[in-house]
């Protein structure tokens, strides 16, 4: 039997590798502030409650754009299809690009979302929680739309994917 080891210092290159290890779907967080189109790509969502119900994803503490999102009433979240993977790219890319030819919708509180994803999410911050150099934010839903049933955008190993149909 082999021995793990431990007291590890534990590199940042080697645990970032060993993290993408876990395959991730990735989201797009998008509202309007203050007449502006805001978002970024989160690939650490994930489901936390259904009573009350809540969603989460995690932001580093560095993100330029968080500080203007936590700003909006609602947050709009859309996951994000496996045709979707410019679209990520784009939402990490220049801050006055992010939204350049795609199809979005808006509602009244300011919540953005992507006309085309898997499941669309309007949400309110619920709380945030300092977690190293990232914030968890807890996400309350208000409403939810799951129409498409494409396959998701998967994030593994620092590159993009797809979920293989298994036999």
């Amino acid at each position: 039997m082999s021995t793990f080891p431990t007291n590890q210092d534990l590199d940042p290159t080697l645990l970032r590798a060993a993290f993408g290890a876990f395959p991730s779907g990735v989201v797009a967080v998008a509202a309007e502030v203050d007449r502006t189109l805001v978002g970024l790509a989160a690939s650490s969502f994930t489901s936390v409650s259904l009573d009350p119900p809540l969603v989460s994803v995690s932001v580093a503490k560095a993100s330029k754009t968080w500080p203007a999102l936590r700003r909006a009433a609602r947050l709009g979240l859309t996951v994000l299809a496996d045709h979707h993977g410019e679209v990520c790219r784009q939402l990490a890319g220049p801050v006055n690009r992010r939204f350049d030819g795609v199809a979005i919708s808006a509602t009244a509180e300011g919540a953005v979302t992507l006309n085309d994803g898997l499941a669309r999410f309007d949400c309110s911050i619920y709380r945030e929680v300092e977690a190293g150099d990232h914030v968890v934010v807890l996400l309350q839903l208000h409403a939810v739309d799951h129409a498409d049933t494409s396959p998701p955008l998967i994030f593994h190993r620092s590159g993009f994917g797809r979920l293989a149909a298994s036999a």
